[in-house]
């Protein structure tokens, strides 16, 4: 049996995407291993399953490269809503998605027949609060933020001094996460822009995160580094996020780019 895929991306955080109303999966944990692999797959940061919801109009599963469901995903939200509205699954520009973290609102821009960017609302961001990490580690202190799924951020001086791919995996495993957590090192450019990067639990260092984009925002703000400014645009190595947030107990908004890179067509082999 054969079915088709979507990959695509928003601003480098790639993934395949299925239409499970159409192709039923079975075992996707197996499944976005194997896939993602960038040589013996399709190559993707993982796979997100776009199904039918009973509490809104569509819903989203989303599972990392090494087969580890997330609960959610701010850069495969903004897809599943240029999916669902140029593959004519629905002619909505405002889309409620259902997701492991909560019902989440899609606005589409579009222009000619395409989505543009898409505006979503990701919640209220929870349990903020300061992190020691100990001596053992080469940093000694982040801020914990919940967007529906952990994150870690760690204000630097110096972007280019962190060395990613050796701390972000001990990082990720800091017994103060016991699932593990998404790590941010954020350099705060000035009050309307943010330098981050990220190591991304379950498929390491990615392009850009779009939960990774708003606890950074949540993080600074928290920490009073980007002062009252209420728009700060997160630069990543993909590209740029708005992030919209008015503090404490508000609902945070991400607007960002979504693209298709190509379908394609895969063998089951069960």
């Amino acid at each position: 049996m054969k079915i088709e895929f979507t990959k695509m991306h928003g601003l480098g955080n790639d993934y395949i995407y299925v239409n499970t109303m159409k192709y039923p999966l079975t075992n996707p944990e197996e499944k976005s291993i194997a896939w993602s692999r960038p040589h013996t797959g399709i190559g993707s940061d993982g796979l997100v399953l776009i199904g039918d919801s009973d509490k809104a109009d569509f819903s989203m599963r989303i599972f990392n490269a090494d087969g580890s469901e997330a609960k959610m995903c701010g850069n495969a939200s903004r897809c599943i809503g240029k999916y669902l509205y140029e593959y004519g699954l629905t002619t909505k520009t405002d889309i409620l998605l259902d997701t492991l973290s909560g019902i989440k609102e899609l606005h589409l821009q579009v222009k000619e027949g395409k989505v543009e960017s898409v505006r979503v609302d990701m919640g209220i961001p929870a349990d903020i609060h300061w992190v020691d990490l100990g001596d053992a580690y080469p940093f000694q202190k982040g801020v914990a933020v919940s967007m529906g799924n952990p994150h870690l951020v760690i204000f630097v001086d110096k972007m280019e001094e962190v060395a990613l791919a050796e701390v972000g995996p001990v990082l990720e495993r800091h017994p103060l996460f016991p699932d593990r957590v998404n790590v941010e090192f954020a350099q705060v450019l000035d009050k309307e822009n943010i330098r981050m990067r990220v190591w991304e639990r379950g498929s390491g260092i990615t392009q850009a995160c779009g939960t990774g984009a708003c606890a950074t925002a949540v993080a600074a703000a928290f920490s009073g580094q980007c002062g009252s400014h209420p728009h700060p645009t997160v630069c990543m190595d993909g590209g740029d996020l708005t992030i919209d947030w008015a503090g404490e107990g508000q609902h945070l908004y991400m607007t960002g780019p979504a693209v298709k890179v190509f379908d394609g067509t895969i063998e089951l082999k069960e």
